[in-house]
């Protein structure tokens, strides 16, 4: 069928050519209505209006391909077309039953989790909680369509009329989501905890610090360690979030092994290195289009200021010049990871901890698992727990306490999707030809 274009769905930017019309996209989507070409009146249900004007969305452009098909592209990042990648976006106006394919046909990336199995999440407004679409439903291919390029398509059925869908590549968490859990930190009062604003963002987010230890409890054989954790540098990672909160989450609890850590450990921690591009609905860079985890070699101060502030906390925590032979690659010349590991002297270690948007394997299973926001968290607790091995504080156990990771705590679920039935969000609809591509994993 020839493709034919809403002409209301590209009004805030032209296509232009056909190699650099999705580059200029500037815009989100805002309750863009897609009728079939010709059509006249009022919109019908079933003519979907798509948006993502709000916090973290993503969705540049929709074409109408017909009834039951539509091209999605994603908006670049905000000064940088080199990234495209997150999508957030609602669907609304349903129609009850309506069976659709959604093609996101602009993906800047190659080598992508969605080969594999990976799927989008899904949530309607009658059913909150975020879930992933079934796998037979998800299909990752090159298409002739599109200049070869790659695309993910999905299936779905809309199975009730009034509820509004946001569909994302990952489950979101927001700028706001983190500044409404801070602020019910704060609210605790508790001794241990201090929230202070390190800095502000360049359209002025707030750059938080939480401090956690027992500031009443010096350990007599040792000085306290420092560990010095940030998240968040890369605004589509939003797994980070999770697993940030999670490990916040254990130091402030009352769990023996917290409070060990917090009477022998000084952590400082940053929840979210890029406010601005989280904001935005960018996938890996700030306001400015810089990919902030290239350039913590020389932040400035206007155009990086989170990082500058960071960057300087840590120069007055340590002052001593050091040098560092791990992973000199140019590619991650200016990584956080790269340049703390020089800065810091000899009794200091950086690491980059990185998770899967997918899944993570149990031992004995060759099945993946697919993550949930529970499970995500629930690492970031386990990854707090690891402190008292690293530091060897096992002896201060009492009671003979359990101090390792019981395999219980890492998995939960299954994480397979309930989509299909009465609790998912829509219905199965029928496979699609699934275009054969060799596996790669991230």
């Amino acid at each position: 069928m020839e493709r034919k274009m809403e002409e209301n769905a590209v009004r805030h930017v032209e296509a232009g050519s056909e190699t650099g019309g999705e580059d200029a996209l500037v815009g989100n989507v805002n309750k863009l209505t897609v009728s079939p070409p010709g059509y006249s009146g009022a919109p019908r249900k079933g003519h979907l209006v798509f948006d993502a004007c709000f916090e973290s969305g993503n969705l540049g452009r929709v074409d109408y391909i017909s009834d039951f098909e539509f091209d999605l592209f994603i908006r670049p990042d905000t000064c940088n077309p080199r990234f495209r990648v997150w999508f957030n976006f609602t669907v609304e106006n349903v129609r009850e039953t309506q069976r659709v394919i959604f093609n996101v046909v602009n993906f800047s990336k190659t080598k992508s989790l969605y080969r594999d199995g990976m799927s989008p999440v899904v949530k309607s407004t009658s059913r909150p909680k975020w879930q992933r679409l079934p796998a037979k439903n998800v299909y990752y291919y090159r298409c002739p369509d599109h200049r070869r390029n790659y695309v993910m398509s999905f299936a779905f059925c809309f199975d009730r009329e009034d509820d509004v869908y946001q569909f994302a590549y990952c489950y979101p968490y927001t700028y706001s989501r983190l500044q409404h859990y801070l602020a019910s930190l704060e609210r605790r009062n508790l001794p241990y905890l201090q929230r202070e604003q390190l800095g502000l963002s360049v359209q002025q987010r707030r750059l938080d610090l939480l401090t956690i230890t027992n500031s009443e409890h010096v350990s007599s054989e040792r000085e306290k360690k420092l560990v010095f954790l940030t998240a968040r540098v890369h605004p589509g990672e939003s797994p980070a979030s999770f697993i940030c909160q999670g490990v916040i989450d254990f130091l402030v609890s009352q769990h023996p092994v917290a409070q060990i850590l917090r009477d022998h450990v000084i952590f400082k921690i940053v929840p979210m290195l890029n406010p601005d591009g989280v904001y935005l609905g960018n996938y890996r860079c700030s306001l400015m289009g810089f990919d902030l985890n290239r350039h913590w070699q020389d932040p400035s101060p206007w155009a990086h200021p989170t990082l500058h502030a960071v960057k300087q906390l840590i120069v007055q925590m340590n002052q001593d010049p050091s040098n560092t032979s791990f992973n000199r690659d140019v590619v991650k010349a200016g990584t956080g990871r790269r340049f703390l590991g020089g800065l810091l002297d000899d009794s200091s270690y950086c690491y980059t901890l990185e998770v899967s948007f997918y899944s993570y394997m149990t031992a004995g299973s060759t099945a993946p698992v697919p993550y949930t926001e529970e499970t995500y968290t629930k690492l970031g607790r386990n990854v707090a727990r690891t402190f008292l091995d690293y530091y060897k504080l096992n002896n201060l156990i009492k009671d003979n306490r359990p101090t390792h990771i019981q395999s219980t705590e890492v998995v939960s679920k299954t994480g397979h999707s309930n989509a299909g039935k009465d609790t998912g969000v829509g219905r199965g609809t029928a496979d699609r030809t699934k275009e054969q591509n060799p596996s790669v994993r991230n």
